[in-house]
């Protein structure tokens, strides 16, 4: 195999670190023992291009990063939203961060699709003036800034939100890039950005669980604007900022004018019954139960240690997350994950000729050259929904 001597053996160096990986797990993502790694890291040894492909693979990277001259500069290669966070969670997991770059490219992307398309100032992001200190206030003001109307689903208010200017994407439950590692805790992410901000939402049976996380990102966006990573624990949190921006996510889900339908003389005492009590509250408003719950303890009109637990008896019976279904339409993946804001943008860039079908592919998780053509045909169906 013919070896790359032009490496540059900084930039492996600079991202091991970055991923927080021993020479040992570089070896293995490679395929070389220990002794040739030590070799290479040390200027004594040249990879060879199969092994510098696997490298920029791992790291999701491109070839010309690691031969490029030079020290790598951080602020010109991620943006300021994305710098903030990974400081504020120094120890991130190396795979959430991955996924967190993933989220910004597919940004990048996007953008760059918008100028050459000559509608780069469509949608920018005008977030509402509101009292950051008056969750509730700030929801009311949101929900009519957003025009919510009488469709609750997750779909309804990710149209809403990505028509403002924001860029949704959700994680795949099938194994691949945008997958959410089963052993993370994480729920969702936002990033914050002037123009298109990110919000990120893992993928979750319950898309009741789904729509509470895409409040509480846009929340963070909304009432602090920053981003922000955030696992179960603490996007039902009843501490510190999280406490504000839940209280904006149930009002946002939840009106005053809703929750005072709920007739509290028939709550049962043990909580282990509390899903029977809201069940058709929370099914015609779209939520769970634990999202009414939540909004009846900031109104006082239950108790913390009858919500805790609920809680703790709701975890109890969850069921670890089960195999995903076949693959039947994988064609459909891009509007699932990307939305159709920027599935859309891709396909409008296919069609002016801007970019090729082999590039959309790649832009759209790398779906089959047919599957982009069964997508063309079937997105304004996908639209109309």
């Amino acid at each position: 195999m013919a070896a790359i001597k032009s490496a540059n053996i900084d930039r492996i160096r600079w991202c091991m670190a970055d991923r927080n990986i021993t020479a040992k797990e570089l070896a293995a993502v490679i395929g070389v023992k220990d002794e040739k790694i030590d070799a290479i890291l040390k200027g004594e040894a040249a990879l060879s291009l199969t092994q510098l492909k696997k490298i920029a693979k791992y790291f999701n990277r491109g070839l010309l990063f690691f031969i490029a001259r030079g020290e790598v500069n951080e602020k010109k290669l991620r943006t300021s939203g994305f710098r903030t966070l990974t400081n504020e969670y120094p120890d991130l997991d190396a795979k959430i961060k991955a996924l967190m770059e993933r989220a910004e490219r597919q940004r990048q992307i996007f953008l760059s699709l918008r100028e050459e398309l000559g509608e780069d100032e469509m949608q920018i992001f005008r977030p509402p003036t509101i009292d950051m200190e008056d969750p509730k206030a700030a929801a009311n003001v949101v929900r009519e800034w957003l025009n919510v109307n009488d469709d609750r689903s997750f779909d309804s208010y990710r149209r809403l939100i990505e028509q403002k200017g924001i860029l949704v994407f959700r994680s795949n439950p099938y194994i691949g890039p945008w997958r959410v590692p089963s052993e993370s805790e994480i729920e969702g992410f936002s990033i914050y950005h002037d123009n298109y901000p990110i919000i990120f939402v893992r993928k979750r049976e319950a898309r009741q669980r789904e729509l509470f996380t895409l409040a509480h990102e846009l929340g963070h966006l909304i009432l602090h604007r920053e981003g922000s990573i955030d696992s179960e624990e603490n996007i039902f949190s009843v501490k510190s900022r999280e406490r504000e921006v839940n209280a904006f996510a149930g009002h946002l889900l939840v009106s005053d004018d809703a929750l005072s339908r709920i007739d509290d003389s028939q709550r049962p005492q043990n909580p282990q019954y509390f899903d029977v009590w809201l069940r058709n509250p929370a099914r015609d408003l779209g939520v769970s139960v634990e999202v009414l719950l939540r909004r009846l303890l900031d109104e006082r009109r239950l108790k913390k240690d009858d919500y805790e637990a609920y809680r703790e008896w709701k975890k109890k019976r969850v069921s670890s997350q089960t195999g995903s279904a076949p693959r039947s339409y994988r064609y459909r993946e891009p509007v699932s994950v990307f939305g159709k804001t920027f599935v859309g943008t891709v396909l409008e860039a296919l069609w002016a000729k801007q970019i090729t079908i082999t590039k959309a592919s790649r832009f759209l998780d790398n779906i089959k050259i047919t599957d982009v053509h069964k997508l063309e045909k079937d997105f304004n169906r996908f639209n109309a929904l």
